[in-house]
């Protein structure tokens, strides 16, 4: 059964999450990546019996590193040492001790824009500078623009890598990242992969750490199995990076919840079923995005991601300026996420949140729509 079509809207906004309490009630929230589903009953299960027994301390032991190789296994042929993974209280955390890790205080940090907002601010917090590398046609990673970027950001920075990217759904190819690899290896760049998008495609996903002996992944079920509540994530080291992953501070380990690495492990070991049944649900949502805005917005371009649940509209032939989603929301009631905090490349843009009842994408759609005539009217 297609876990996007089990909730009513009643049953939506009684939710207290940030996509159901952000905005005010009459606002159709589409844009923050929770997904409008229950939870998959064998993670369900897990936490309820997790806190039937009062297993609520500190987190322990590889299932959740061992779940996750198993999944990898079977998913993409290839299968992360259980030794090289390290528990990480969520991906972007994650990501900063990976920083940590492997570049002084200071180094700089590439990242393929537009991208997730969050790059930008965790880099940023941490006083580093962002270097960016837009993104070329249809979205695919410009190695003369990265090539000019690692240049810029100099001998013994960092590479954020995001696979699959957000927001535009692209899944980079294994001879994309081979370039990747070498590119970083020539310039003295270490790459950091931020792959928590990676259960949300159907087929062709490349883990880099399959290509690259040298790199570091963040991996959580976060995304997969709509269990951001529920903190925990997996850092995992290629083979030529295990003496990095060995020198993170063991107080990093307490950070994730217990709950959630059981909820995690859970998801991997048994949550198959109910992800491929999603993962349907989200391919029939973006065949009706792309009739729906065939029939009602033909001025604003998309092409339907491989990966994610994540839409990225071009609305710039709206005439709404650098920021519609504004106008979506102050007219026509329907929050997105505007394009702007993305980077360059980002103006113009709208972020589009899929995973949803087909009846909200419509709605949605009509909103935006009535949005647009009112202006343009």
């Amino acid at each position: 059964m297609n876990p996007l079509r089990q909730l009513s809207l009643d049953q939506l906004r009684q939710r207290t999450s940030m996509k159901w309490r952000y905005y005010p009630e009459d606002v159709l929230p589409v844009w923050v990546a929770e997904m409008d589903v229950p939870l998959a009953e064998p993670v369900a299960r897990a936490i309820i019996e997790a806190v039937k027994r009062g297993d609520t301390g500190y987190p322990n032991g590889t299932a959740y590193a061992e779940a996750l190789a198993e999944f990898a296994k079977k998913r993409w042929d290839w299968a992360p040492a259980v030794e090289r993974t390290a528990i990480v209280p969520d991906v972007m955390l994650g990501v900063v001790e990976m920083f940590r890790l492997v570049s002084h205080r200071d180094a700089p940090v590439v990242v393929n824009c537009p991208v997730y907002p969050p790059f930008y601010q965790f880099i940023e917090s941490l006083g580093r500078t962002v270097v960016e590398a837009p993104l070329g046609d249809s979205w695919r990673i410009d190695f003369a623009a990265l090539q000019d970027a690692f240049v810029r950001a100099g001998e013994g920075s960092v590479y954020l890598l995001c696979n699959p990217h957000n927001p535009t759904g692209t899944v980079h190819t294994a001879a994309e990242l081979e370039e990747v690899a070498e590119l970083a290896r020539r310039h003295g760049i270490r790459v950091v992969a931020d792959e928590i998008h990676a259960p949300l495609t159907t087929a062709g996903f490349v883990p880099y750490l399959s290509v690259a002996d040298d790199g570091l992944s963040v991996m959580s079920a976060t995304k997969g199995w709509n269990l951001a509540g529920l903190k925990a994530a997996l850092a995992i080291a290629g083979p030529d990076a295990a003496e990095d992953l060995a020198r993170l501070p063991e107080e990093v380990g307490h950070g994730p919840s217990h709950v959630g690495v059981i909820g995690h492990t859970a998801a991997f070991r048994d949550g198959v079923d109910w992800l491929d049944a999603l993962l349907d649900g989200i391919d029939e949502n973006r065949r009706l995005l792309t009739d729906l805005l065939a029939e009602h917005l033909p001025a604003v371009r998309h092409t339907p991601g491989q990966g994610t649940y994540l839409a990225w509209l071009d609305c710039r032939g709206l005439g709404l300026g650098d920021d519609p989603a504004k106008t979506f929301l102050k007219r026509g009631k329907v929050a997105l996420n505007s394009g702007l905090p993305f980077g360059t490349g980002g103006a113009g843009f709208v972020r589009m949140n899929l995973a949803t009842s087909p009846e909200v994408i419509t709605e949605a759609v009509r909103r935006m729509a009535f949005a647009w005539n009112e202006t343009s009217s």
